[in-house]
């Protein structure tokens, strides 16, 4: 699954970031890390950017970002 799939209120664990170097990059620097649990706050309309919660931080993301990151379930 992934976090974009990831319903809201629902929680999960990190099990890997795909994509480029750079992208890859910026998902780890928001703490967006293999293990990690997230969960899900929001999702805007119109296939706008998710609200997530990583720890105590809450993260927007874009879709496309966010269907870059697999999950299992927690």
């Amino acid at each position: 699954m992934t976090l974009e799939q990831l319903s809201i209120g629902d929680r999960a664990r990190i099990i890997a970031v795909e994509g480029s170097d750079s992208m890859r990059s910026r998902m780890f620097a928001l703490g967006l890390r293999h293990g990690r649990e997230v969960a899900m706050i929001r999702k805007a309309t119109f296939n706008g950017p998710l609200q997530v919660r990583v720890g105590s931080t809450d993260l927007i993301i874009r879709r496309r970002e966010a269907r870059r990151v697999r999950l299992t379930q927690a």
